[in-house]
């Protein structure tokens, strides 16, 4: 098979994927691989004395949660000793936003393709504030946590079984057209998601004040529907990945120190860069040097095709991200640069229904010097303290440039 064969191959399975929201249940249970020493984390494989600030603070109350450690100090020693392991979300078929901490007794949203099979799985969104996707881990964080854990995760895990599965494909190809993006902005998104599961919610929760919580949480938060449609993307892509003599990027992810993706031909090996700090709106009395580098597994959106990719979908991105309305549509356009496909189900309203860019091309980013574009939130450098802001990013050229020059000599070019 040529490299445009593979590609064509590569990008129609991504477009395919049909992922459906199929269950939650406890991490230990369904996630490949999952141990009880085991926490999962965002982006690339990263050492405690390389984690950043955010990552570092997720994981000690990651610990705290799961009873392994009373306080920072213990938290810390565990990991340092080599009592506790840390791997890649994307090692385990998984993906968590922000520092993407997900440890095993955290419920997960299971996420399954009907078109190819294969599932995905990611945890359950905390909402705003200090949160520990942001690296907080005080009193009241853990007190959401166990709450999220004790009351909403089981009358979730009815609803969606009641439901019989909520298409996520068919939810973001309605929310796209109703000024959504699916990264940052997912208001239309939510509240699609809180459409799908309130009938359900309110005949298994028991109680109409549970109920009343449950409904009231997932509203309240409009990203609620960010973690199932990160889950969606990465079985999307995971679709797309593994084809022989393909050059699509299957996977884009950070962990807050490192930049890192994936290239479908090339199977497991990671190209890494150090990560940049994110360009954009900080909250006031916040500036870049409060900033860490970019983090999170959350550019899975844009590995899929929505995201910074579909921003001339989203002009009221602009307000948060930074920008105009003719920023987002010239980002978009410059998509389709480096992209090998249009996506069919995916249409963008603003460019007369066009399909969003999809299928990053590590040729063409090179070839064309233009990297892919995301927006994202953007994350104190100290633990605890969470977003300051939100804005672009783009991924280090570098990282496109030897994962070509690794193609090249994989395939004998």
């Amino acid at each position: 098979m040529d490299i445009e064969e593979a590609n064509t191959d590569a990008a129609q399975r991504m477009i395919e994927a049909r992922p459906v929201l199929v269950g939650l249940r406890k991490a230990r249970d369904v996630i490949p691989g999952m141990r009880d020493n085991l926490l999962l984390h965002a982006g690339p494989p990263i050492t405690w004395d390389r984690a950043s600030g955010p990552l570092r603070g997720a994981i000690i109350g990651a610990l705290i949660f799961e009873g392994l450690a009373d306080d920072e100090d213990a938290a810390e020693a565990m990991v340092v000793n080599g009592e506790i392991d840390l791997e890649p979300c994307h090692h385990h078929q998984t993906v968590g936003p922000m520092a993407g901490v997900i440890s095993p007794s955290m419920s997960v949203y299971i996420v399954e393709n009907e078109t190819h099979g294969n599932k995905s799985y990611s945890n359950i969104n905390e909402g705003y504030g200090k949160v520990l996707r942001y690296g907080a881990y005080s009193e009241d964080v853990q007190e959401r946590l166990r709450w999220m854990e004790d009351v909403m995760a089981p009358v979730l895990a009815d609803a969606i079984a009641a439901s019989e599965g909520i298409d996520i494909r068919t939810l973001l190809s309605e929310a796209l057209h109703m000024g959504d993006e699916g990264h940052n902005r997912n208001k239309a998104g939510s509240l699609l998601f809180l459409k799908a599961l309130s009938p359900h919610v309110a005949k298994v929760a028991g109680s109409v004040e549970t109920a009343s919580e449950v409904l009231g949480f997932i509203g309240d938060n409009a990203l609620s529907v960010l973690n199932p449609v990160m889950a969606a993307c990465k079985a999307m892509a995971d679709a797309g990945h593994d084809v022989e003599g393909s050059t699509i990027v299957t996977v884009m992810a950070r962990n807050g120190t490192d930049f890192g993706i994936r290239i479908s031909g090339l199977g497991e090996r990671w190209f890494t860069a150090p990560a940049d700090v994110p360009d954009g709106l900080y909250f006031p009395s916040f500036e870049a040097d409060d900033a860490n580098a970019d983090i999170g597994d959350s550019t899975i959106t844009e590995t899929a095709g929505i995201g910074g990719f579909a921003m001339a979908a989203a002009p009221a991105i602009v307000t948060f991200v930074s920008g105009t309305p003719k920023d987002a549509v010239n980002t978009t356009m410059e998509m389709y640069e480096i992209n090998y496909a249009e996506h069919k189900h995916f249409t963008i309203p603003q460019l007369d229904f066009r399909g969003t860019p999809t299928g990053i091309d590590v040729r063409k980013v090179v070839e064309k010097g233009i990297t892919p574009c995301v927006n994202t939130g953007i994350a104190h450098k100290e633990p605890g303290i969470g977003q300051i802001g939100a804005g672009l990013v783009r991924p280090p050229m570098a990282i496109f440039e030897e994962a070509l020059v690794a193609f090249a000599e994989e395939y004998g070019y």
